[in-house]
């Protein structure tokens, strides 16, 4: 997958998207073909799925940990289901935080297991085993929607209000990762998030095809650090002006920004820059969490940035609070029916 999404999948579909319209037609076809498998394999809890239309950030990580608070709450022992980013690892890897870096388990996995039990593994369904066998009762997958990879008992799927579907267009002439007909079909209920109009399309869509729609706002914590203060805002991230406006909202005045590719490993000469630029303006850096997975752990420039650095949490607070728990509770409503049809209940 694409790990810098060039900047013409988010405007207007001009000459770049129309000639890549025969790859994107394949990609496609093969796209949309392994999202109608009928035959997939199944676990015996229940398997809640948070995905998104299309490669790049919409607030899935933040969504996925609101859902395993929700459950928690409801006294269940979730777990989380990830791939890991590029998927390189080639064993099922309970993630522990404390032993594990991003180069090994990916930068969202280390922010996961911060909350719940977390497995990374290339084949989703040893991890969803590894999970079940670890004593989870809900499981919890960050990303997979398109992978057709597990009976999947409720998909979300979110879209971020401003930014949409971009152009529209499959990859890799636009951002959306499967034909959006069969990915309408296929999900249980569609999250907005944030302020904007850039997915009214899709949300008037997804209402025309009886989609649930649900709303919420990825709300960051305050930080009197950071607040009233002139800031180095860093950010390698799907959409680092999303990040910028965060820490503008929390009154921090982005006096420099540095954007990077999303899940960027940086170089020592990156980190020596950024503390260099910090320290000549009088800055105070300011990061993300995923950017701060990826330093934690590393040694030089790593340490002494992460040391000088605020890192912004932010969490998604949907509109209507019981919103999660309803969700859930359609997950494992669902569970039960299939493995009463499979005669297993």
């Amino acid at each position: 997958m694409v790990s810098k999404a060039p900047s013409f999948w988010w405007q207007r579909s001009g000459w770049q998207a129309f000639g890549l319209w025969p790859l994107s037609r394949l990609y496609g076809q093969i796209a949309g073909r392994r999202m109608a498998r009928k035959v997939r394999p199944s676990v015996s809890v229940p398997v809640f799925c948070v995905g998104n239309f299309t490669v790049g950030g919409a607030g899935k990580t933040p969504t996925a940990i609101a859902i395993a608070r929700a459950a928690r709450a409801r006294g269940l022992t979730p777990g989380f289901l990830s791939r890991g980013y590029g998927g390189h690892l080639r064993q099922t890897v309970l993630v522990d935080p404390a032993r594990h870096g991003a180069d090994a388990v990916g930068d969202e996995p280390l922010l996961l297991a911060r909350e719940a039990m977390t497995v990374v593994s290339r084949r989703r369904l040893d991890g969803a085993k590894r999970l079940v066998a670890e004593g989870c009762d809900l499981i919890i997958m960050d990303d997979g929607f398109q992978s057709a990879q597990l009976v999947l008992d409720f998909a979300l799927v979110v879209i971020d209000a401003r930014r949409g579907i971009g152009n529209g267009h499959l990859v890799p002439a636009g951002p959306v990762r499967a034909p959006l007909s069969e990915q309408l079909r296929q999900m249980s209920a569609l999250l907005k998030v944030g302020e904007g109009e850039g997915a009214d399309p899709v949300v008037r869509l997804a209402a025309r095809a009886a989609k649930p729609l649900r709303v919420a706002s990825l709300v960051p914590r305050p930080d009197a650090a950071i607040a009233g203060q002139r800031v180095l805002a860093f950010a390698g991230i799907a959409d680092p002006a999303k990040f910028y406006r965060t820490v503008a909202a929390i009154g921090g005045t982005v006096a420099a920004q540095r954007s990077f590719p999303d899940h960027h490993p940086f170089t020592e000469a990156e980190l020596l820059d950024l503390i260099g630029a910090a320290e000549r303006d009088s800055l105070v850096p300011v990061t993300t969490t995923k950017d701060a997975a990826r330093l934690a752990g590393r040694k030089g420039a790593a340490e002494r940035l992460l040391a000088l650095a605020r890192v912004v949490e932010v969490d998604m607070v949907f509109d209507d609070p019981h919103a999660p728990g309803l969700m859930i509770e359609e997950a494992i409503a669902h569970c039960r029916r299939r493995l009463l049809e499979n005669g297993k209940g």
